[in-house]
């Protein structure tokens, strides 16, 4: 490890009378702060000399306060700071991650309440991060947020490619517009979902993307969300200034605080190239190191599962259509009649187990296991499910021995219906149970509105259950899998045993209508800025009526394009989400699938441009294997590609996975080839990508 820290105030913060400074370690970046004249705090940001954000006003509005937090300061003090140090991270992208960074501390005074904040500014070569810290001090405790101020000015009518600011979800499609378009277009950007509320027609999530029209890339989130209320972003589209906005709690609140505390980190990712938007580690190096001392419990995840043929509507949840309602530890499910359609049984969970253990497969997920899924959405339930209780068609015991015997992990799921108060109530019992039957991972979910009544998926309240769930789940040496929960911030890092989330529209909606056909070229831009995501790929079948004649919706990829979604779709968690007998018709393509890595020592993102393409190579950990995915956009186009990664003086065997010439996402999605050649670090690999297509390519040393 190198670490080097230097604080000399001269060196790196330049004092002009009332500003200061502030240059990344490479000094291409440039952060300036300031005051104006009725002590109103500001800063700004340039890159290569060119403004990327414009003077933008920083502070809080504090309920029921005479005077908040937004002007009448002045320095106190500054402090500056030089941090250079590498880590190795559980799981990753890469072996070791570099944590570069220049700092700015400016401890503010309000004149007239003498009330202290410090600012903190961490410039890297990639980006600013920034929080706001409230230090002890007799004259700020308690006190609740009414709103964060802080802006985000943008030097022009930027393109963005966004999702509407939502209390509740982000499961929508991305919509491409310039910021002046944002409010024409909202409505119809807003589809349904199980819970949702939007609270402006310029309100936006992050993480944000953008592009200026002189070739900038901006990225907007934020990092480290404890203990404190998801933000979006709110859009002042005739000035292009953002302002944050955050998620409230049942009766309007937006954080209750007491000092010392902090903020997380409001985070600025920028470059002239979009690929190092796509390598910033700015996210994770501003969440804090690991927390667990022992991490040799938490392993990448490859799995199969009983989930795709319910989410399609082939199979169901429910083990019985004869009851309107049920009551756990009431209702006996031995007395009812089985609907013949429940998957989550014995025989067809040993299935999935034999196809896993076949072909190499870690784990199995089965959904619908438990008791309750009668009537487990839409009723405002409290006591919906108890976690530990089995339908009379699902044996526990005999799939643990099974499962054991076979060399294979078993995967809980935990469905709260957003009942946040009973899973907290069932959590110990609950985890404990996965650790006496030898589930290792959870997939934790929140459909539906949250409990209690009023809250929301992303508010303060809501947002420390989900981080009890993680401390607590570390606690029994459970990976977790949270779906519908707020979008991650790099915390990962700190509890490496979060292994991954949903918090996007997942390939779920691809048996819901469909997804736009360039999603995925956009998610690693948006989502996946904060974490992996559990974007559950593999899907062969395009049709789903072949599945369910009563659902006609179209999967809009090829064949090649899911199997990249394996590289490019960063995860150490990864699914094949379709049924083994699509798999058992393509076993040649399915290979892919069984031989990527989910763990690495070295990614390189080698072309790529929002919304158009993306492609990544990845060195298999602990191996000189390498795999590269290639996905794309609505237009076909030529991908060119230099092998120069790989070790010099060796020779490689290359399988490549593509579309053939008349493939098409929506015509002709099955269409593909598959090829071998042997390769150097001279060759060069030029591939057709068709409109939603891709390729994947597995390159093995020859010995």
């Amino acid at each position: 490890m190198r670490l080097f820290i230097l604080s000399i105030a001269i060196i790196f913060s330049i004092f002009i009378g009332n500003a200061q400074e502030l240059k990344s370690p490479n000094g291409e970046l440039m952060m300036q702060f300031s005051l104006e004249a009725n002590g109103v705090p500001t800063y700004n940001l340039s890159y290569k000399s060119k403004p990327v954000i414009k003077s933008s006003r920083l502070g809080f509005i504090l309920k029921d306060d005479e005077k908040s937090l937004m002007d009448d300061f002045a320095i106190s003090s500054t402090e500056t700071t030089s941090f250079d140090s590498t880590w190795q991270p559980v799981w990753g992208e890469q072996k070791e991650i570099r944590n570069r960074y220049n700092e700015l501390a400016v401890t503010l005074t309000q004149n007239e309440t003498e009330r202290k904040i410090l600012i903190c500014f961490r410039l890297f070569n990639d980006g600013l991060g920034f929080r706001y810290e409230f230090p002890t001090q007799e004259n700020l405790v308690y006190f609740v947020i009414k709103e964060e101020k802080t802006q985000f000015a943008m030097t022009g009518n930027h393109t963005a490619f966004w999702i509407p600011g939502d209390y509740d979800t982000q499961e929508y499609d991305y919509t491409e517009s310039k910021l002046s378009k944002i409010r024409e277009k909202f409505d119809s950007a807003v589809t349904d979902n199980a819970s949702q509320e939007q609270f402006s027609p310029t309100g936006v999530q992050t993480a944000l993307m953008m592009k200026t029209d002189d070739g900038l890339y901006i990225n907007l989130h934020e990092a480290a969300l404890i203990d404190y209320s998801c933000m979006h972003l709110n859009l002042d589209d005739e000035n292009f200034i953002f302002e944050s906005h955050l998620t409230p709690d049942a009766i309007g609140d937006k954080g209750y605080m007491q000092a010392p505390c902090k903020t997380p980190w409001r985070t600025i990712i920028v470059s002239d190239d979009a690929r190092d938007i796509l390598a910033s580690k700015i996210t994770l190096n501003l969440n804090d190191p690991c927390e667990i001392e022992d991490t040799s419990w938490i392993k990448p995840v490859k799995y199969v599962g009983v989930w795709w043929e319910m989410i399609t509507g082939k199979s169901s949840w429910a083990y019985t259509d004869d009851l309107p309602a049920v009551q756990l530890g009431k209702t006996d499910f031995s007395e009812v009649k089985p609907n013949g359609k429940h998957a989550a049984n014995t025989a067809h969970v040993k299935e999935y187990i034999d196809f896993a253990a076949k072909h190499g497969f870690d784990g199995v997920l089965v959904e619908g296991w438990n008791e309750g899924w009668e009537d487990w959405f839409g009723q405002s339930k409290d006591y919906v499910f108890d976690f530990v209780t089995p339908y009379p068609d699902f044996d526990v015991e005999e799939i643990h021995e099974y499962a054991k015997s076979n060399g294979v992990k078993m995967i809980m799921h935990h469905e709260t219906s957003g009942s946040i108060r009973n899973y907290e109530r069932h959590m110990d019992k609950a985890y404990q149970f996965m650790k006496d039957n030898g589930y290792d991972a959870v997939k934790s979910g929140y459909v539906g509105n949250i409990l209690p009544r009023g809250e929301h998926h992303y508010s303060q309240w809501i947002v420390n259950h989900y981080q009890y769930a993680i401390e607590k789940a570390a606690d029994y040496q459970v990976m977790v899998n949270a779906h519908e929960a707020v979008r991650p911030t790099g915390i990962c890092r700190t509890y490496p045993n979060l292994i991954g989330n949903e918090s996007a529209r997942g390939t779920e909606f691809q048996a819901f209508g469909g997804s736009k056909p360039n999603h995925v070229t956009l998610l690693p831009f948006t989502r996946l800025i904060g974490g992996p995501m559990d974007y559950t790929p593999g899907v062969f079948e395009m049709d789903i009526s072949k599945l369910n004649p009563d659902n006609n919706s179209h999967v809009n990829s090829t064949i090649a394009n899911q199997l990249a979604l394996y590289v490019t779709m960063y995860s150490p968690l990864q699914m094949a989400a379709d049924l083994p007998e699509n798999y058992n018709r393509f076993l040649d393509a399915f290979q892919f699938i069984i031989d990527v890595a989910i763990d690495w020592d070295e990614s390189i993102y080698l072309e790529a441009e929002p919304g158009r393409y993306i492609t990544v190579a990845r060195k298999e950990k602990g191996a000189n294997n390498w795999f590269i995915g290639n996905v794309n956009g609505l237009d076909a186009r030529t991908s060119t590609i230099k092998l120069s990664f790989l070790e010099p003086g060796k020779k490689y065997k290359a399988t490549i996975y593509a579309d053939a010439k008349d493939a098409h996402y929506k015509t002709n999605p099955q269409a593909y080839t598959i090829k071998t050649k042997n390769v150097t670090n001279k060759s060069k690999l030029v591939q057709l990508s068709v409109p939603g297509g891709g390729y994947a390519v597995s390159i093995e040393e020859i010995k």
